[in-house]
């Protein structure tokens, strides 16, 4: 993916500023430059630069448990900040950049500050390379130095506080504001597969979507079917008795929906409402569920088939089954087991935890 082109200025070292990539910084500190750019500031506070880096990055790290790398920084900010100011993994970000830009509480504004140590200054390495025999201190101090004065035609000058961005990039960083937050995101998607390579679906796992999808259709198309030829499902965690018109169940995803990312009916189940408001994104016990849950799926697949062996439903189990006409219980076991496992490696909790 490359950025838009400009005739007049040095997009080539805004490209290369993930050339050299170890942390996510970079792709926070971007992303944040252009939301405020989009939306009129260009005399732009630090702090809330940083604010918006945390919150920017706050869904991915909190709710979908994505590793940032054990040196990151910025995780390890985010995750000292979820408990200092007692917020929520899914905290509107209004609310989180309100919080960050404001609080009074000492340790939240030295994890925010922590990042003025580098990060403004070493973005702009590309128009400001190293010299030879040059110390890290001496390139920092020359970088602060040459960006008072836009040299190179470098994208933002440097001040104690706060940064101005060049007033020749304004037009082209919102003109190309999508684009390059496209451009961010996608590279940010590549650095995160490499940190988490079993991890599924990292693109959908950068941005908070704006609602959840309704599982309605699910309810209605798939497992009303079944509640109507069995009559009562028991709950495969409580032994609950549950019944399609008394509507005391709720449809629930095995696996949490925050690490598989997707309503696929392989992975749904209608459980006891009480505990499904309690469940969260906690993971079922493989030895303990699992059987359970396959008999559930087996019957309730064989059931729709017979109803409807063309529903998109049925469909949905070939990734797992080729043979449609085989649910076999090994397969099964062998998609669910090793997610479950990763799922708990990236810092999903058990439900007995």
């Amino acid at each position: 993916m490359n950025l838009p082109f400009s005739t007049n200025l040095p997009t080539n070292k805004l490209a290369s500023v993930f050339g050299n990539t170890s942390a996510t910084y970079k792709f926070y500190w971007l992303l944040s430059l252009i939301e405020l750019v989009e939306e009129g500031s260009f005399e732009i506070p630090k702090r809330k630069i940083f604010s918006r880096m945390i919150s920017n990055s706050w869904y991915t790290i909190n709710y979908f448990h994505i590793s940032f790398g054990k040196q990151d920084n910025l995780q390890m900010a985010v995750e000292k900040i979820l408990k200092e100011e007692n917020l929520t993994i899914d905290e509107k970000k209004a609310n989180l950049d309100y919080c960050l830009e404001h609080s009074n509480n000492k340790e939240t504004i030295y994890q925010l500050l922590h990042f003025d140590k580098n990060v403004p200054h070493w973005f702009l390495t590309p128009w400001f390379p190293k010299f030879n025999n040059e110390t890290d201190g001496q390139q920092k101090k020359r970088i602060y130095t040459d960006s008072q004065l836009f040299k190179n035609d470098c994208l933002y000058r440097l001040h104690k506080d706060f940064i101005q961005i060049n007033p020749i990039w304004v037009s082209y960083l919102k003109s190309n504001a999508k684009v390059l937050k496209d451009y961010c995101y996608w590279n940010l998607a590549l650095f995160l597969q490499t940190r988490n390579p079993n991890v599924p679906d990292i693109p959908n796992k950068l941005i908070k979507p704006a609602t959840r999808n309704s599982l309605t259709k699910q309810t209605n198309d798939y497992w009303k079917i079944v509640f109507k030829e069995l009559g009562v499902i028991n709950c495969i965690f409580t032994g609950e008795k549950l019944i399609f018109e008394d509507k005391n169940y709720a449809l629930d995803h095995f696996i949490p929906h925050a690490f598989v990312s997707h309503d696929l009916i392989w992975n749904l189940l209608p459980i006891e409402k009480k505990l499904n408001s309690s469940k969260g994104d906690k993971l079922p016990i493989f030895e303990k569920h699992f059987d359970k849950f396959y008999e559930l799926q087996k019957t309730a697949f064989e059931i729709n088939k017979l109803h409807n062996s063309k529903s998109k439903y049925i469909e949905e189990y070939l990734s797992i089954f080729p043979n449609i006409n085989v649910f076999e219980k090994e397969k099964f076991s062998n998609t669910i087991q090793p997610l479950i496992t990763i799922a708990n490696n990236n810092g999903f909790l058990f439900m007995n935890e």
